[in-house]
């Protein structure tokens, strides 16, 4: 009984893995590239990054349909379409940003520097309104987090960070003060959300995506109009704290 059990785990492991590696990973990819094409001839023309943003839900949207991801929102009522917010997040894997694109907001992130840097690419994520982070140079990070509270003022949308610094293999670090210090900079409130499942769709360090339930969970806004800079660091410390709670870890 016990071979008979295991033959059937290796088989169903084995037909799980072909079909990701015969069958979806190259239409991510394809549908990556022809999303990527088309949003990058909207930045031509759109410098809003509105039709960028609606491309990148559409292939957002595709990617989870594709892998099999079932998602649930929860606490989505508190959130406002016309606001802007500073949304933090846990970060476990690639799934995670397609995940978060399902909220109904005008969505912008800050990416590695080194991708504005490429031809053609890095003109698209500027007029998408998307902003670059240098991680290793202090200075030019919080060049970058006063631009992005200018970007939030005058624009209106929201912006998503990933406070862990890059994806956890397996629990949730400690959270850079950057989320923090953009919310109180911007005068907006910092959103906690906190995502389950991603992990299981796709594990961090492999191309085998599997079905999976992914859970998102918006937390109660924290409003930080009127807050001082140097009230940064506990803020940050209670962002991770609401994070941690909702995704079920020890803070």
């Amino acid at each position: 009984m016990l071979y008979s059990h295991f033959g059937i785990f290796y088989v169903a492991t084995l037909l799980s893995c072909l079909r990701a590696y015969l069958l979806i990973d190259p239409l991510i990819i394809l549908s990556t590239a022809v999303f990527g094409f088309l949003s990058l001839l909207a930045s031509t023309f759109d410098k809003s990054g509105r039709t960028q943003h609606a491309i990148a839900r559409l292939w957002a949207r595709l990617l989870l349909a594709l892998s099999g991801a079932h998602i649930r929102m929860e606490g989505l009522e508190k959130l406002e379409k016309n606001t802007a917010y500073v949304l933090v997040a846990n970060h476990s894997s690639y799934m995670d940003t397609p995940v978060v694109l399902q909220i109904p907001l005008q969505i912008r992130f800050f990416a590695k520097q080194g991708l504005f840097r490429i031809p053609l690419l890095g003109g698209h994520l500027r007029r998408a309104g998307h902003l670059p982070v240098a991680r290793d140079n202090p200075r030019a990070s919080l060049k970058s987090l006063t631009a992005g509270a200018r970007l939030i003022r005058e624009r209106g949308v929201s912006v998503l960070l990933f406070p862990e610094g890059g994806r956890s293999p397996d629990g949730l670090r400690e959270f850079k003060e950057g989320a923090a210090y953009l919310a109180i900079k911007a005068g907006v409130p910092a959103v906690p959300i906190g995502i389950t499942g991603t992990r299981r769709v796709l594990p961090m360090g492999s191309l085998h995506v599997r079905p999976h339930a992914v859970t998102v969970r918006i937390g109660d806004p924290i409003l930080t109009a009127g807050m001082r800079l140097d009230a940064r660091g506990e803020l940050n410390q209670t962002l991770r704290h609401k994070v941690a709670e909702s995704i079920g870890e020890p803070h």
